[in-house]
């Protein structure tokens, strides 16, 4: 073999090392990063296992408790509710602004229908139901009709139903003793009942129960895939045959029937009807989504990582208050994995793309 035979031979080898190595670490990243997208959950069901093992070893038996564990379902019960309305809107590439105002004022509906008008409890929570229900629509028209940027339509929303709460209230709050002697079902999703050691609500069931039926007809219905298709790229869409108007009516729609639902179990949470409470729900629904590995762009996430981000801020805080850390340093770490969830976001699309 002459000198260039023998050199020829040698850079082929070296290339094809090169090659076969190139090919194994490209061939891992592409996984890893193709399971991250087929399975956006999967982020923060490792950090939400990961925060419990760090809280557990530090604080033993006292973080790992059954009554600490369901204590933080009990505390996220709202949050949840609502988050998995927003996670809706926010599948179809919007936002909603409103979600919290809407809880609220669904439940002065139940309660002064009541109280006010002496109109039977069922009604007026069926009424509550049906107002949150028409304030969705109304956003959704305003998008999907008239085109308008979801961010002002419910920003806009938030400030006229926010309002409407302490007009239509008139600042009053009726109390909790009031509400059990008279209409004890506003408090139903507050009712609580042990299994061994932990305590549930009826709030935190119908939260698990909500979902897991929304898991289920995102992935396996055709309304759930035009959520997804309208989310990913509503022309597309609209070629394929899905009527987005209709689509983008409906999602605003059942997000605000959830909302008014978060209502009825805020009354069960806090036991009385004020137009004072859900103040921060606007903001803490966002965070649970966007933890929780939704895309803010649209279409891409999964109802599940939601439920997992609101566990994880349940679990960062409870762990902290139980270490005796300041509150600021929950609202440190959460800002953290708010930034460090859109840089994965934006990772994970970039590849993707």
């Amino acid at each position: 073999m002459s000198k260039d035979d023998n050199y020829e031979a040698v850079t082929a080898n070296a290339a094809s090392d090169v090659a076969s190595f190139d090919t194994h670490s490209t061939g891992f990243i592409t996984k890893f990063h193709h399971l991250l997208h087929t399975t956006p959950a999967m982020v923060p069901l490792l950090v939400l296992v990961g925060a419990i093992g760090v809280f557990g070893a530090l604080l033993g038996e006292k973080f790992f408790s059954p009554f600490a564990l369901t204590l933080i379902l009990q505390q996220v019960q709202i949050v949840g509710i609502v988050a998995a309305a927003q996670s809706l809107v926010i599948l179809t590439a919007g936002i909603e602004l409103s979600v919290g105002a809407i809880a609220v004022i669904s439940s002065i509906v139940m309660g002064t229908f009541t109280f006010r008008y002496g109109i039977p409890v069922e009604i007026s929570i069926a009424c509550g139901l049906a107002f949150g229900t028409f304030v969705g629509a109304i956003n959704g028209w305003l998008v999907a009709h008239m085109k308008l940027p979801p961010f002002i339509v419910t920003l806009g929303m938030w400030q006229i139903v926010l309002a409407a709460n302490f007009l239509y209230s008139r600042n009053e709050t009726i109390r909790s003793q009031d509400i059990e002697a008279n209409a004890p079902l506003l408090q139903l999703l507050g009712w609580k009942f042990k299994v061994g050691g932990a305590v549930f609500t009826l709030g935190v069931i119908f939260m698990v129960g909500l979902v897991l039926i929304l898991a289920y007809v995102l992935r396996h219905t055709a309304w759930g895939r035009h959520v997804y298709a309208v989310g990913d790229d509503p022309e597309a869409a609209e070629l394929s045959g899905v009527n987005v108007k209709r689509t983008l009516v409906s999602v605003y729609a059942v997000s605000g029937l959830i909302c008014a639902i978060a209502g009825w179990a805020l009354i069960g949470r806090i036991g009385s009807v004020s137009p004072t409470s859900g103040q921060l729900l606007n903001i803490e629904s966002i965070t649970a989504v966007v933890i929780g590995g939704i895309s803010l762009f649209g279409g891409r996430g999964s109802i599940l990582g939601t439920f997992f981000g609101a566990l994880i801020v349940g679990v960062f805080t409870l762990g902290l208050r139980l270490m005796g850390a300041d509150a600021q340093w929950t609202y440190l770490l959460i800002g953290v994995l708010i930034i460090a969830a859109v840089a994965v976001d934006q990772w994970i699309r970039k590849v993707a793309a």
